[in-house]
């Protein structure tokens, strides 16, 4: 059990390298900056937090921490639903393999219908057709995948949609920051101060950073973690017929 866990940390940190890296690469390139610009364009009383809420305004600001939060637990879901164990388990392959070198059929198609992981269903979905010859086999486990890879496309779906979203409620931040200014110089008898103004396009500004610091990094984390999917279901699709053949080969 503690072996277990121990790999299942260390795949996690596996999956998660790509990731910190986009992060790190993207706070190199933009850390200095924004600190000095933050240097500058805030007092050394005020922070830089508080700022950016305040900028945001109560609405946005608690839309964008939900969003957040929302997204953390997203990605932390599917890279524990993407590890390898739930596609290819090692210890499923060795059994059947151990299984039917030992002439016990039964013993691997037990094993193969108690295992929920990809390659598990994939199998056990065609062992309910190998008697009704391959191409009905094939058939069965293509549904089988079918299904199994939409399961799992659905849970990476809602991180795409978070990136997708983000930039629109930082786009309607935007548009509403900017009517909010152009109201006041609308309103004002006389060309209205800088400060007036400062408030609407602070928020138009805002709004537009955090919704992209948020669509970034979702797209990004959807598309790495899409294409190990794809790597998974493909390796998966490729032993599950290798196992099937062997079950083939037994029952002949």
């Amino acid at each position: 059990m503690v072996s277990r866990c121990r790999s299942m940390q260390h795949a996690l940190l596996e999956n998660l390298r790509p990731i910190l890296s986009i992060g790190v690469i993207a706070l190199t390139m933009t850390g200095p900056a924004f600190a000095q610009d933050a240097a500058a364009a805030t007092p050394a009383s005020e922070n830089m937090l508080v700022k950016t809420w305040n900028a945001l305004g109560t609405m946005y600001a608690i839309t964008f921490l939900i969003m957040s939060i929302i997204l953390v637990a997203l990605v932390v879901r599917a890279i524990l639903a993407v590890q390898k164990n739930n596609f290819i388990p090692d210890d499923l392959i060795a059994g059947v393999e151990t299984s039917l070198a030992e002439n016990n059929p039964e013993a691997a198609v037990e094993l193969v219908r108690s295992d929920e992981s990809f390659l598990g269903v994939l199998v056990s979905a065609g062992l309910e057709k190998i008697s009704k010859g391959k191409e009905a086999v094939l058939e069965a486990m293509q549904i089988a995948g079918d299904s199994e890879t939409m399961r799992v496309e659905h849970l990476l779906s809602y991180i795409a949609l978070i990136g997708n979203i983000a930039p629109m409620v930082g786009l309607l931040g935007t548009v509403q920051g900017m009517v909010a200014s152009f109201g006041t110089i609308a309103s004002s008898p006389q060309t209205p101060k800088p400060n007036e103004l400062a408030s609407g396009i602070e928020q138009a500004l805002y709004t537009t950073l955090v919704g992209l610091y948020l669509a970034i990094p979702a797209i990004a984390i959807y598309n790495i973690l899409r294409n190990r999917v794809q790597r998974m279901i493909m390796s998966a699709g490729t032993q599950s017929e290798e196992m099937i053949e062997k079950f083939q080969a037994l029952n002949k």
